[in-house]
This record gives structure tokens, sequence and C-alpha cells, in this order.
């Protein structure tokens, strides 16, 4: 049997990257289902949050953390509103992807990292960074459209990025991918203060062709 997660790697010794991957999918599964009938309820808003603390407080995943924050920022007067309940659903929904209509098939990537609002774009001298799949076309044309308008291209997420430019085309997997760990490091570099934003693509987009 091939054993393509590396299951029993280290089975002694408790795996946390594995567990938390497991537990990313269940929250993605739990979130599902909350939303699945269109409303939140306060008592599935406090098992959602008790469920975080007791199983991904640990995780330091940007979505999670954000999710979380918004989460303890609703229930600190110990009732969620009308108002807040509609905010989680949408949440709820960004997440796993279920805010998507039939008319658009491609899954979008949750937007609960993105700068709100969007920030004006600079393209001269300012360097950008892409994540995740572009609906435009392959990365390289992404990158050339970039470097035609005088701005240049990070080789990965620094203090030196200016913009984090994530894909309209959604990655199942981007909590635990390699999409979610450049989108984890640019989040730790905003919030320590740095210059940098996470726009979308569809923001990208509308400055490149203005």
């Amino acid at each position: 049997m091939v054993d393509l997660h590396q299951e029993f790697e280290n089975s002694r010794f408790f795996h946390k990257a594995r567990i938390d991957r497991r537990a990313a999918d269940t929250l993605l599964g739990l979130a599902a289902g909350m939303a699945a009938d269109g409303t939140i309820n306060q008592q599935e808003a406090e098992f959602l949050k008790n469920w975080i603390e007791s199983n991904l407080a640990h995780a330091d995943d940007p979505v999670i953390n954000i999710l979380y924050r918004r989460l303890t920022h609703m229930l600190s007067d110990q009732l969620l509103d009308a108002d807040e309940s509609a905010e989680l659903l949408d949440m709820l929904k960004q997440l796993t992807g279920t805010s998507k209509s039939p008319d658009h098939p491609h899954q979008a990537p949750s937007t609960l990292p993105l700068n709100h609002p969007a920030p004006p774009l600079a393209l001269d001298c300012h360097t950008f960074v892409f994540t995740g799949v572009m609906a435009y076309g392959p990365r390289a044309a992404c990158e050339a459209l970039v470097r035609e308008r005088g701005g240049l291209i990070g080789s990965g997420i620094s203090k030196k990025t200016n913009y984090l430019v994530v894909g309209s085309i959604g990655n199942e997997q981007w909590l635990h991918s390699s999409y979610g760990n450049k989108i984890k490091k640019a989040v730790e570099l905003r919030e320590a203060g740095n210059a940098i934003a996470i726009i979308s693509e569809d923001h990208w987009q509308q400055t490149i062709f203005s």
C-alpha cells in the first residue's frame, strides 16, 4: 500500500502538521453544514467558536484567526443578532466556496484575508506576487502584464512585496497548501505593519485594463 500522505511517518509521535490538516478539513465540513440551511443561530456560532478553540487554536492560519476573532467579537455580548448572523453566514459561505452561483462554475477562494477596502494600485516600481490560479491565464502572462507597465515581480513574499494577487479560480486545499502559505506570510507581514496589500485578481485586472 502506498502511503501518499506519509500517514505512518514518525507514528510514535504526535504529527502536528497532519492533525492540523485534518482539523482544517473538518472545519470546512462544519462550515458547509451550518451554512446549508441559509441561516446561522447562536447555538451554532457558539459551537463553532468553542470547536476552533479546542481544535485549531494553535494552527496559526490567517483565515481561521480572522474567523475566530470575528466570532469572539460577535458573541462578546452573549447575543448573536440578525446582522451578525447574516455576516457569519456570508463568511462561512466564503470559507467553503458555497457562495458561488451555478452560472460561475469555478470556486472562488475565500475573501477573508483580502484588504478591505481594496487599495488603489500603483504599478511603476512596485512589486507583485501571484498565488492561486489566475482566470486571466498562465501566471507568466499575468507577470508580463505587470512588467510591461513598469512593475516588478517578486520571487516570493517578503517585506519588499507591495501586492499579493490572489487568483480568481479557487483551490479547495488552500487552507493547508502553498497557496495558503503565501497568504499566511502576507497576513503576518501586514499585521506587523508592513506595506503589503492582499488583493483579488478582479481588482488587479480592473487596474491593469483600465
